[in-house]
């Protein structure tokens, strides 16, 4: 992943299984001088100042406006509620701020309507899972008869087509009034700097799909196991509660916490909630593996020959849990791993700790990643209680992304009521 990178490639076989995502010229399945191109305008793209001044806009406006007023309700009537597909919402609609500039008002439709774009993705990356399993004359059979999996596969692909084609319909139509704010749909077609020529629509389809996928899906599931594990360590709750106090409401006014624009900076400072974000991650990554295949033959430091027939899969979900890497306790919650003697974070390698990849690939929106989800998670620890139903089934999704498969079920206190 870095040592030997130009060797080890996404390949063919990657793409023929993640097609719904691009072909080899858009970022999520691109090798080479292609990927380098993309990688450039993304990480462009995501470090521009108008972008990190729009984020530190959404973030807040979402959370006043659409979470918190959903959590006062959900506390006032004492609803259940799965918490995953909560997140998934709240997620869905940053990451459709920052890809395309338009709401997609889905967080007001809780228990009224599926988010499609969501269920889309859910039953493509649960196909994409048995593809890799499966042989692949057998799911080329089941797509030839639309049948199983594939048949959700090729639904899948009509929804994020239509997708596709409604916002980029909306966004050239408003394209010279433009009051959204800075995002990648504007940057692909007016020309933006960061862009150059506009690329072909099948390459910004490919690109906005994938940024919402990969903003949306990894953030909601490790939120959801986030709150999870919360539940089984009561005393981390405790610590990141009185960390929020120390941090934020210095002169002991403490009252209901509403993030701001200005105030985000200030979830830099909760070092124990970030440590335990990490400790999630490393248990639960989002991404639990990733593949890889050489394009000369190798010898693998474990002593492994590989070639161009060679299939590598890296589970960083079973790295999360070998002692040989993280120690006795690998299998234990324990944010305290993260934390140095002075008090700060400490940081650890990226082959360590493979919950953003690796090396050149290494996931570029991390730290947008991180301050959204840390506004969340404030957001609802300091002013809420979360009592999960102990009833509830809670195991992983059979998927390329870590989900929980029934949902994350839930009653919400109001801490301040």
């Amino acid at each position: 992943m870095s040592a030997n990178f130009s060797n080890y490639v996404k390949g063919s076989e990657w793409r023929k299984r993640l097609d719904i995502f691009g072909d080899h010229h858009s970022l999520f399945n691109s090798d080479f001088d292609e990927w380098k191109q993309q990688r450039k305008v993304v990480r462009a793209f995501l470090s521009h100042q108008q972008l990190n001044q729009h984020v530190a806009k959404i973030i807040p406006d979402i959370i006043e406006k659409g979470l918190i007023p959903i959590l006062d309700n959900l506390s006032e009537q004492g609803t259940v509620v799965d918490l995953q597909d909560l997140f998934a919402r709240y997620t869905f609609e940053f990451a459709s701020l920052i890809a395309t500039g338009s709401k997609a008002n889905c967080l007001m439709r809780i228990g009224l309507a599926e988010n499609q774009f969501q269920k889309a993705i859910d039953d493509a990356c649960e196909a994409i899972f048995a593809r890799l399993l499966i042989p692949e004359t057998f799911w080329k059979l089941q797509r030839w008869l639309g049948i199983g999996k594939e048949r959700k596969y090729k639904k899948s692909w009509k929804i994020l087509d239509k997708f596709w084609e409604k916002y980029l319909s909306i966004k050239r139509e408003k394209l010279c009034e433009d009051q959204e704010g800075f995002n990648a749909l504007t940057c692909y077609l007016t020309p933006h700097e960061i862009v150059g020529q506009t690329p072909t629509s099948n390459v910004m389809r490919g690109n906005i799909v994938g940024l919402i996928f990969a903003t949306e899906d990894t953030t909601s599931t490790a939120l959801s196991w986030f709150f999870w594990l919360l539940s089984k360590n009561p005393v981390s709750e405790i610590k990141i509660r009185q960390e929020v106090i120390k941090h934020i409401f210095p002169q002991n006014q403490v009252k209901k916490w509403r993030p701001t624009a200005g105030s985000l900076e200030q979830l830099n400072k909760l070092v124990y909630l970030h440590a335990a974000l990490c400790e999630t991650l490393r248990l639960f990554p989002p991404v639990p593996y990733e593949m890889r295949t050489p394009l000369q033959p190798d010898i693998l430091p474990s002593g492994h020959r590989v070639d161009q027939k060679t299939g590598i899969v890296i589970s960083s979900y079973a790295m999360g849990r070998m002692i040989s890497i993280w120690g006795e306790d690998c299998h234990e919650f324990k944010p305290e791993r993260w934390i140095t003697k002075e008090g700060g974070i400490k940081h650890e390698a990226s082959h360590k700790f493979f919950a953003f990849n690796a090396g050149p690939r290494i996931c570029p929106g991390k730290e947008i990643g991180f301050t959204l989800t840390k506004a969340i998670i404030t957001t609802i620890i300091h002013n809420y209680h979360v009592q999960l139903v102990e009833t509830h089934p809670v195991t992983p999704n059979l998927s390329i992304v870590l989900r929980m498969k029934h949902g994350l079920m839930a009653t919400i206190n109001n801490r301040w009521a």
